[in-house]
């Protein structure tokens, strides 16, 4: 988790190495995950792999139980489970009524951990500083509340809900569709491969919505005093939308995305981004 959050804000304190990519041509590629876990663990030790995990595990709690909460308090009606071509609106109205009921229970489990989120990904960031600001939960959150008011335990929350919102969308719509017009009832395996289609359509659609998680988490550190959320590591945003116009003028939407395959940007170097 720290060294992809670490990739994300763009601190590459080890150098690229040359390799090939598939077409044999010499690229140059950043250090995998492994390599940059043992240069945390050369700086800080093996503790240092574990930064801004208590926060993190409170969101995650957080989060699992705001959803129990929202589930019980506004139970979705069952509904026949529908499958045949010939019943398409009703199986297309509960999809619909699905998504909507985990979209809601989504963004308020999202509201709700979204201010232990940005205390974790502070408490991470300050590796690139060295810096202390952020040491514990409750020492946190009253540094947030006295600098930045309760707006600074949400920086960041918009772009996460939006690509919360289309994961959700395009995911079980376009599983939906391609169960209903791709998978023929008459063959034997269709209901295995339907078991399967809304995982491949998550992973290939979070691939798709990662930018607004990187804009997010971002955002979560962007001038918030620590050094990797100052220039020259990036510009103080004025909002999540010129954070977005930034990276994409940069060409780095999806820095961070990768884990052990790291392209190195061109002009590649190590080195914090203008």
């Amino acid at each position: 988790l720290l060294t992809r959050f670490l990739s994300q804000v763009g601190h590459e304190p080890l150098p690229p190495t040359i390799g090939r990519n598939v077409l044999g041509r010499k690229v140059l590629y950043l250090p995998g995950f492994f390599t940059y876990a043992r240069h945390i663990v050369e700086v800080d030790g093996k503790r240092g792999l574990f930064r801004g995990l208590t926060p993190r595990l409170i969101s995650s709690t957080l989060s699992t139980i705001t959803r129990g909460s929202v589930k019980k308090a506004f139970p979705l009606e069952d509904m026949e489970h529908v499958s045949n071509k010939d019943d398409v609106k009703t199986s297309l109205k509960k999809v619909v009524r699905e998504t909507s009921h985990e979209m809601m229970m989504q963004c308020v489990s999202r509201v709700v951990s979204h201010p232990l989120h940005v205390i974790s990904m502070r408490c991470m960031v300050q590796f690139v500083g060295r810096e202390v600001k952020y040491s514990g939960v409750f020492s946190a959150i009253g540094r947030i509340f006295k600098e930045e008011g309760i707006l600074g335990f949400f920086v960041g929350l918009v772009p996460h809900i939006l690509g919360d919102v289309i994961f959700l969308w395009c995911c079980n719509l376009l599983a939906h569709f391609i169960n209903t017009y791709a998978v023929d009832d008459n063959f034997s395996q269709a209901s295995v491969i339907r078991s399967y289609t809304k995982f491949v359509m998550g992973i290939a659609v979070s691939m798709l919505t990662y930018p607004f998680l990187l804009v997010g988490d971002l955002m979560a550190v962007n001038n918030c005093g620590l050094r990797a959320g100052l220039p020259p590591y990036a510009p103080a945003f004025a909002s999540w939308i010129h954070c977005w116009r930034y990276l994409s003028a940069q060409g780095q939407l999806f820095r961070g995305s990768s884990l052990l395959f790291r392209r190195a940007p061109i002009p590649a170097a190590s080195f914090p981004i203008d």
